[in-house]
């Protein structure tokens, strides 16, 4: 990977304000990564790309989806969910990604997912706590993940199911198995 050169496709595939939060996404991965033996460029890749597409337009995204063969059931649920799939396939195909962590913490970083790798939980916590967002319970769940990686990812997708909930909007199979998936893990520990 030639971060110069996933990270000039990031600054003209996206707003400003966008890139500063894929900085931040960076940032964040690389330091949470230093829990994991992840290798560094793995680390950057996934979060230098996993909006790369978020800025695209609906009916190319739908397009991909369809000539890619990608899940359907993706067009049911809201377009926010799209990028995540899309932007794997680009990753893959525009910037020669083969590792399949890789592909998948770029895939699932918006729902989770059953099984998540390290990379992929990495991912998906950096994106929702880089230094840039700002919600009610941000510094608390900043907090966790810092005092027990584990924990603090528990409670990062407790708290997006919950936002889901509260808006009343379709909740995606794959976020609804990554919340099964760490509830089960965590009566198996206890």
């Amino acid at each position: 990977m030639v971060r110069e050169k996933i990270l000039e496709a990031v600054t003209q595939a996206m707003p400003s304000n966008r890139v500063v939060h894929t900085l931040g996404v960076e940032e964040t991965a690389i330091s949470l990564s230093k829990n994991f033996a992840l290798n560094l460029e793995d680390v950057q890749a996934a979060a230098l790309l996993h909006d790369i597409v978020k800025f695209e337009d609906k009916n190319w995204l739908k397009q991909q989806i369809l000539d890619n063969y990608l899940p359907t059931d993706l067009l049911e649920f809201h377009v926010e969910l799209w990028h995540s799939h899309v932007g794997a396939v680009v990753a893959k195909e525009q910037f020669g990604i083969t590792d399949e962590t890789v592909l998948n913490a770029i895939r699932f970083h918006t729902t989770g997912r059953d099984g998540m790798s390290a990379l992929e939980k990495v991912i998906y916590v950096a994106d929702l706590l880089e230094p840039n967002r700002q919600f009610p319970g941000v510094d608390f769940l900043r907090e966790q993940v810092n005092k027990d990686f584990h924990k603090g990812f528990e409670e990062c997708v407790v708290h997006s199911l919950s936002y889901l909930i509260k808006k009343r909007v379709p909740i995606y199979p794959d976020s609804l198995a990554c919340y099964n998936d760490v509830v089960k893990g965590r009566k198996r520990e206890e």
